[in-house]
């Protein structure tokens, strides 16, 4: 009989060190490396894995449109997504996937918890490496991939592995070191016996189950609470918000891996990145005889060894050397090669500056479509809002300001107040302050219009909802 394996994605990080590109309202997963966002490539290949009907998917319950739209047209294997009301690392993420696991596919069941946002190259070695792997689990073994090192990187965590396992390729993990110096580093890549922490794990439901238990009870109580409470939909299950947010945030490896006698790693060399920083993505790219790698719309002249990233806007580099470019239409970033580690302190300034650019893009997503903020002041603002047919934004009213609408194309239905009637192209409304109002697109072609708002404040908080088919009000 073929053993169960069920994937677990864990699709919350931020990637501050990815900003301009990822923000916290597109996150690191949903980054285009390579073609695909990150999240579509791992989720793809966790569903080629063999054994594989089903794969479960922790994320911020901010992203769950986000992600159904972009999993739904991928046609391999259904996935359910547990939504997570905050953050609270992986250490949880991962106690809930296993009880939810539990209950759906039995004890036996085999875990493979893969970050969303990490890249894997060679997808051959990949399913090689997770035979083994659950080779491991299946023999009771709390197992990690465990990446062959090709330098003395200083960024990522090591583990001193020894022996083979007698049923397994994997190898016994003797210890954990945090991340090293430079002298300490080139000694584990001299040594051999040195492998860096991936944190791609795979385990049986029970082993994982009873390892939290042991090592982490706290954990497998509030988590228990937080799933008995929840609220199962269609393909999504929502966790209690009151629970869930009492869990300690703390990652699996402190709470349980680097705790338990049972742990065992898979060497492998499998085209692996964390995509950690803007020279990891420049790494992915093919570059020119002299180091240079671009995306998008870019002329270097006379420079080495540079990356330039633009979404649009012409960025043109002349006599530069070992700098990271990056355009988005709010945000440029250049930095040095070697201080892109440091780019999440330009993210943390702004929050200090309680700038929205730490956060959202120009474009921001919504269940129904997107918005474009085109033009705004302390006392209008101009947006571009595109709903896709069927969308629908909630019932909502203002405090603070009005709003004008005028449809450039697609068809549009309007509530306002007491009333409800249609817009054509070139039509127009106006929303006064403190009117209930609805807007939504009731064709098969994507509906466009200009909104003007005009008021004392226009904040995007400035929204009382009283009815929402996506699960916004409280």
């Amino acid at each position: 009989m073929t053993q169960i394996v069920v994937p677990v994605i864990l699709s919350g990080g931020a990637g501050t060190r990815l900003w301009p590109i990822s923000r916290e309202t597109a996150p690191k997963p949903f980054m285009h490396v390579r073609g695909g966002t990150l999240l579509r490539r791992t989720f793809d290949r966790a569903s080629r894995v063999r054994g594989c009907t089903h794969t479960l998917i922790v994320t911020n319950h901010a992203y769950a449109a986000k992600t159904h739209s972009e999993l739904d047209s991928v046609g391999r294997g259904a996935f359910t997504l547990l939504l997570e009301p905050v953050a609270r690392n992986t250490a949880p993420a991962v106690a809930l996937a296993a009880l939810y696991a539990a209950r759906q596919f039995g004890e036996d069941a085999i875990l493979l918890v893969l970050p969303a946002d990490h890249l894997v190259e060679d997808a051959v070695a990949f399913a090689k490496a997770v035979d083994t792997a659950i080779d491991a689990a299946t023999a009771g073994f709390l197992g990690l991939f465990g990446i062959e090192p090709t330098a003395p990187e200083t960024g990522f965590g090591y583990m001193q592995v020894g022996s083979a396992l007698e049923k397994s390729g994997a190898r016994k993990v003797l210890r954990f070191v945090e991340k090293p110096d430079r002298a300490t580093a080139e000694s584990y890549l001299a040594s051999g016996g040195y492998l860096w922490n991936s944190g791609m794990f795979c385990f049986s439901v029970r082993s994982v189950l009873e390892a939290l238990r042991t090592h982490a009870p706290e954990i497998m109580q509030r988590a228990g609470v937080a799933l008995d409470k929840c609220k199962p939909s269609e393909g999504a299950v929502t966790l209690d918000a009151e629970s869930f947010a009492a869990l300690p945030s703390i990652s699996l490896d402190y709470a349980v891996i680097e705790r338990a006698s049972n742990v065992a790693a898979v060497a492998c060399s499998i085209g692996w990145s964390d995509i950690g920083s803007w020279n990891a993505v420049a790494e992915t790219i093919e570059v020119d005889q002299a180091g240079n790698a671009s995306e998008g719309n870019a002329t270097l002249i006379d420079s080495r060894n540079t990356y330039v990233r633009s979404t649009g806007r012409l960025v043109a580099a002349v006599g530069v050397q070992d700098l990271v470019i990056v355009e988005t239409p709010d945000a440029v970033l250049v930095t040095h090669k070697g201080a892109s580690q440091r780019v999440k302190a330009v993210v943390d300034d702004l929050k200090s500056k309680a700038s929205p650019l730490a956060t959202e893009h120009v474009t921001v997503e919504r269940p129904w479509g997107t918005y474009t903020t085109l033009n705004e002041s302390e006392r209008f603002k101009i947006k571009r809002i595109e709903v896709k047919p069927g969308g629908r934004l909630s019932l909502q009213m203002h405090h603070h300001r009005s709003e004008h609408w005028v449809v450039v194309s697609g068809a549009a239905k309007v509530t306002c107040s007491d009333k409800e009637f249609l817009l054509s192209p070139n039509e127009s409304t106006f929303i006064p302050v403190g009117a209930r109002h609805r807007l939504e697109n009731p064709g098969k072609l994507p509906l466009v219009m200009i909104e003007v708002q005009c008021g004392d404040y226009v904040g995007e908080d400035d929204i009382v909802r009283f009815d929402d088919q996506y699960g916004r009000v409280p």
